[in-house]
């Protein structure tokens, strides 16, 4: 591998330049180019004095396709001199970064070997430190099971000025990609987001929040878990009948879909053996999915 490059396990990528070459993009250079497709960009955050702090801009970069990045956050990666990015994040996404920005991938896939949490909280102080402006960027929505407080947190504990730039989330992609609302009128008045990659591995379904068939449940992450959670719904008194969509890679050109009952729910994440990120989508205004026509439109694109 070339000195000038780092590499991730998490990702299998590498950066655009070497670690050593960090201070010097601060000492008198100019801000990195924008991309030519676009005709805006936001300012590199002003310092006062010649010691001038960082910034760390913690930006949600949508599921994956760069039509879902919000003005924000193309206006972010504009500007960025380092990004630490998940390993979901498109190549289209990441294209729209200045070319001299130094990228890094920090992602996390599951089971598979990543970066930590607390490795990346250190990278982002110690490129911020050197007076960069530092794009997080974060797949889906930061606020959304996506540890955002943490860095936060760790952040102003090292006195780090910082902002948050929301993303579209996967449940609101695959619901706009596969035409079902996820509340209803008159049978579906709210919806949950739970999440089955906790830290020790198990999912909490307390039957009060799991059990009202006018609740939407989406399930992010859990996918491994799909047998238990088809047990527990059951147990805590939803229908065998109740409609489930189970979607990969929401919002991308790549996404696949499934539809069935919830007591199938298990057999087809078996069956399918997916490999990418998967959400599993539990209540009435899930059989609203329009699977077959997206298919369709998809072949005719």
């Amino acid at each position: 591998m070339p000195r000038n490059s780092l590499s991730s396990p998490a990702c299998g990528g590498g950066v655009s330049a070497k670690p050593e070459g960090l201070v010097s993009m601060t000492e008198g250079a100019k801000p990195p180019s924008v991309s030519p497709l676009h005709h805006f960009v936001v300012p590199l955050p002003r310092f006062a004095g010649e010691d001038r702090k960082g910034f760390v801009s913690l930006v949600g970069a949508g599921p994956g396709d760069a039509d879902h990045l919000t003005l924000g956050a193309l206006k972010a990666l504009q500007s960025a001199q380092a990004l630490l990015y998940d390993a979901l994040v498109s190549e289209d996404i990441l294209a729209l970064a200045p070319q001299k920005c130094v990228k890094i991938c920090v992602g996390k896939r599951g089971d598979r070997l990543s970066v930590s949490q607390d490795k990346t909280n250190a990278l982002m102080v110690r490129l911020a430190k050197k007076g960069l402006h530092v794009v997080r960027l974060k797949g889906g929505d930061p606020s959304v099971f996506g540890r955002v407080e943490e860095e936060r947190l760790y952040l102003e504990a090292h006195d780090i000025g910082h902002k948050t730039l929301p993303g579209v989330t996967a449940a609101s992609a695959a619901a706009a990609q596969f035409a079902f609302p996820l509340t209803h009128r008159g049978e579906a008045r709210s919806v949950t987001f739970l999440t089955g990659r906790t830290k020790d591995g198990s999912i909490d379904l307390r039957h009060e929040s799991i059990s009202d068939p006018m609740v939407s449940l989406v399930f992010y992450m859990s996918s491994h878990n799909a047998d238990h959670i088809e047990a527990s719904l059951l147990h805590a008194g939803r229908s065998p009948q109740t409609p489930v969509v189970i979607i990969e890679n929401a919002g991308r050109p790549t996404a696949r879909a499934l539809s069935g009952t919830l007591t199938e729910m298990a057999a087809l994440v078996a069956q399918a053996a997916f490999d990418g990120p998967v959400l599993m989508g539990v209540g009435t205004a899930f059989g609203y999915a329009r699977l077959a026509a997206t298919v369709k439109a998809r072949l005719q694109a």
